[in-house]
């Protein structure tokens, strides 16, 4: 039988991973190429031979997913899988829409051809959205399950944008595997705050590997997924995360509906700087979706090393890049502490940016006063630390999870704004977990 001629379009995450558990050594079909979108500079590469398997001696192409069209009739495809998150359902149909008017067939993959099973019970913890508040809900999680006496390493959702062939399963225990892996800001978010609290993280590109290796020294798998993307692996309990202040999001982006419609558990964060309107709203959202999944209400409490140093002060807020992206959020924890800690301004820093970081503002406009801390890379991080350096301020104050200073130089004050969950009422996730997984 001929091969099913494909293209899977990605973002180096969810498409690397459907072909390596579902495509990679299957017969019946043979992928032409993956597109790329979201990250900058993702594109242009190859998936390597060395990951790709025996059908693909030389490799799989990556093009930038603007190339769509041309590559469907150049490549006489048959099919074009749909792989990466954090998209509006209408986006994800116009996507659909342009495949189906230039022949080929369109297709998203569930978790019965993309979850591996694990011999340790999981744990997942997904989202709504970008910038839910999955993170400090990872960490919470991951204290509760120690504090009950078990191993735990965290799995986090693959953010490969180097040589893929090194990253093929990457273990970090310590800062200077940080520094070994060259990892990105981005990357550094993710991992810093787990490595804080002594926790392993897991990462990469082949999910299987990764998975495999780390069975071998925890006893419960954590995963911490990115974007709203479902989990990679089976889970035995699925925690969701839902956002208040875009309340309406989790029934109308793709495939954060996907995780409410499949969870166990969620976790309606940020009630404490959300309209209670808006809070009524998810959770009637949620209950309608997926009456049988426990519902916890959680906030996120702001911790300022100095709240008075930014009394009066002209500050730049600076936020999780891809929250602001394309998690569209206007704001978050940085701009709120500017606020409530008496900030006599709060600095545009659209005027002084550079290089990649105006870019990034040319490419999500609603992005609006804030800075957002991209650096996929050492040219856009450099760009950042320009950016930041010219801006006419007093004070920087960075709600990134990490300390920028490890990675910037930055030649003006900075306060560092920090924010863990703290569950409200009950049930809350320690009775969950402990019913769940008690000894």
């Amino acid at each position: 039988m001929t091969p099913i001629r494909t293209i899977i379009m990605g973002a180096a995450g969810r498409d690397f991973h459907n072909f390596n558990v579902f495509f990679r050594d299957n017969q019946e079909y043979r992928v032409v190429a993956f597109t790329a979108t979201q990250i900058p500079n993702i594109d242009g590469r190859q998936y390597p031979a060395a990951l790709a398997g025996s059908l693909y001696p030389e490799g799989i192409p990556i093009y930038a997913e603007s190339d769509l069209v041309k590559l469907i009739r150049d490549l006489k495809v048959d099919q074009v899988v749909f792989a990466y998150s954090d998209v509006p359902h209408e986006v994800v149909m116009h996507k659909a829409s342009i495949v189906l008017a230039a022949g080929a067939d369109f297709r998203l993959m569930g978790s019965n051809t993309t979850q591996l099973k694990s011999s340790k019970p999981v744990v997942s913890v997904c989202a709504v959205r970008t910038g839910s508040g999955k993170s400090q809900t990872t960490r919470r999680v991951s204290l509760i399950l120690r504090e009950m006496g078990y191993t735990v390493a965290a799995i986090r959702h693959p953010m490969p944008y180097g040589d893929l062939v090194k990253q093929t399963v990457q273990r970090y225990a310590s800062y200077e595997d940080l520094d070994k892996h060259e990892c990105t800001i981005e990357e550094r978010e993710e991992y810093e705050p787990h490595l804080d609290n002594g926790v392993i993280v897991y990462a990469g590109v082949d999910y299987e590997k990764i998975l495999r290796q780390a069975e071998q020294e925890v006893d419960i798998v954590l995963w911490d997924g990115g974007n709203n993307d479902f989990s990679f692996y089976k889970p035995d309990l699925s925690i969701v995360v839902a956002d208040p202040h875009r309340a309406g999001h989790e029934m109308s982006y793709h495939p954060g509906e996907t995780n409410i419609r499949s969870a166990d558990v969620f976790v309606i964060n940020k009630v404490d700087t959300a309209s209670p309107d808006d809070v009524i709203k998810v959770r009637e959202n949620l209950y309608a979706a997926n009456p049988n999944a426990l519902i916890i209400e959680g906030a996120s409490p702001l911790f300022v090393e100095d709240p008075a140093a930014i009394r009066g002060k002209r500050v730049l807020v600076i936020e999780d890049g891809p929250t602001l992206t394309h998690g569209e959020m206007a704001y978050g924890a940085g701009w709120v502490a500017a606020r409530r800690f008496g900030a006599a301004e709060i600095v545009d820093p659209r005027p002084y940016a550079v290089g990649t970081i105006a870019d990034t503002y040319r490419k999500y406009p609603s992005t609006g006063p804030i800075l957002p801390a991209m650096g996929y890379g050492e040219a856009q991080t450099r760009d950042l630390e320009e950016t930041i350096n010219k801006a006419d301020v007093d004070l920087v104050i960075s709600a990134t999870p990490i300390d920028l200073t490890r990675v910037l130089k930055v030649r003006k004050p900075m306060q560092r704004v920090r924010y863990e969950l703290q569950e409200i009422g009950q049930p809350t996730l320690e009775e969950i977990l402990k019913a769940k997984f008690g000894k």
